[in-house]
């Protein structure tokens, strides 16, 4: 019996552009991660015992600013060298050879795939036969698997290869391949890279996504790590997902619905981080916080959202204790009235509600309005919009995305002046 460790896509040293422009943002912490991830990966190599490691591409984030990224790699394929693990690797669509110009001697316990052609590497006393090839430019269109060397009997049969398999959102359709496919060479294990979820395509054989070793940014949720696979009398037995993380990404849902008041939307915020936090398990957490849900509280929200927000950060401040970054707040909520009721009456509110959705459907009003706010934009000072995730501030998508939050602070003003001067009449 024996283990081996399957990983991929470590982006080292990520750039993660962007971060200073958020308030509280740990910087330094973020842009660290992927090394501590990788730090992480042999120290689980270490403990697991395993008898060799595979990268399955994306190693780097593309050309290296200096030789300190290569020499961290270096770093820690000694400490697996030490250990007696071999460490096999092919170069995907991120660290192709044509994107890496720096290069360092590698240790001789890992073996880089070439890129010309496919190759096998037979290692007899672990009783083992890789097979891969690297990317040699970027954009890889062919499926690089067709050409992959039969496997090798009397052997454990890995192929290590980067690629999109039948497609997956949001990752380019690199070395496409098809699993059935895959399925059918005759290897006992796949070890795929490339598409950042972890995901298993097969079983018997096994063709698997380990997913990232470190999530990046907020589109990259949850636990991210390694693949353990356990191998005994030549068949896979057990395939099981290690965290390595040291930062973990969460998308906040608070549903605020029947809130009467923002104290009560913030005691949901405070429950709700709270419950990620432990999930987090003493990582480093970046949460984006949404609330969502028709509620009271809702005027207040969206009258003064900056206050709400910075408020929403305070409470993950005291629950996390420094522990939690809030990346963002979004605020989903919707008011208790009926919109299509406001819009069928015959008086000021009808009219605002149904300018804004007539608004939202006109693309020359839309363009229109989106000019008048950009030019607004060039005149003020920076900063007084804002910034953050989301489309152009001044595009006409930014406008259709603005408009439901505009009639409802207007006509959240324009109901408490009502009720008001129903109040002292």
């Amino acid at each position: 019996m024996f283990r081996f460790l399957h990983a991929a896509d470590v982006h080292l040293d990520s750039p993660l552009c962007g971060l200073e422009r958020y308030e509280g943002a740990p910087v330094q912490e973020v842009r660290g991660a992927t090394r501590q991830a990788l730090a992480a990966l042999a120290d689980c190599a270490v403990k697991e015992k395993v008898a060799f490691v595979l990268i399955a591409g994306d190693l780097y984030d593309g050309d290296w600013r200096d030789y300190g990224t290569g020499l961290v790699f270096v770093r820690e394929m000694v400490r697996l060298r030490e250990a007696d693990i071999p460490v096999f690797v092919i170069a995907g669509n991120h660290d192709a050879q044509s994107q890496i110009t720096k290069a360092l001697r590698l240790p001789e316990n890992v073996r880089l795939f070439p890129a010309e052609e496919p190759r096998t590497v037979v290692d007899e006393d672990r009783g083992i036969a890789v097979h891969g090839q690297s990317f040699a430019t970027r954009a890889v269109t062919e499926d690089l698997s067709v050409r992959y060397p039969d496997p090798v009997s009397g052997l454990f049969n890995v192929g290590l290869l980067h690629t999109s398999a039948d497609g997956r959102e949001g990752h380019e359709p690199y070395a496409p391949s098809r699993p059935e496919a895959l399925a059918l060479k005759g290897y006992d294990y796949w070890a795929l890279g490339h598409v950042h979820k972890r995901e298993i395509l097969h079983r018997d054989p096994w063709v698997v996504f380990c997913g990232n070793l470190q999530g990046r940014h907020i589109r990259e949720t949850g636990p991210k790590g390694c693949t353990i696979v356990t191998v005994d009398s030549g068949k896979v037995r057990r395939v099981d997902h290690r965290a390595l993380d040291v930062l973990r990404w969460a998308v906040c849902e608070v549903d605020a619905t029947g809130a009467e008041d923002v104290g009560a939307v913030l005691e949901r915020v405070g429950t709700a981080l709270k419950a990620d936090a432990e999930a987090a398990d003493g990582r480093i957490l970046g949460v984006r916080v949404r609330l969502r849900g028709a509620c009271t509280a809702h005027r207040l929200l969206v009258a003064d959202p900056e206050r709400w927000r910075s408020e929403v950060r305070a409470v993950a401040a005291d629950v996390g204790r420094g522990t939690i970054w809030v990346e963002k707040v979004a605020i989903e909520t919707s008011p208790v009235w009926d919109a299509k009721e406001l819009a069928d009456r015959e008086d000021a509110f009808g009219g605002l509600v149904r300018a804004s959705l007539d608004m939202g459907h006109d693309s020359e009003v839309l363009t229109a309005f989106a000019s008048e706010v950009a030019e607004l934009r060039r005149k003020l000072p920076g900063g007084v919009f804002g910034s953050g995730d989301g489309p152009e501030i001044g595009s006409p998508d930014w406008v259709r995305d603005a408009l439901p939050s505009m009639a409802d602070i207007l006509l959240a003003r324009l109901l408490d002046a009502a009720d008001g001067k129903a109040a002292s009449s």
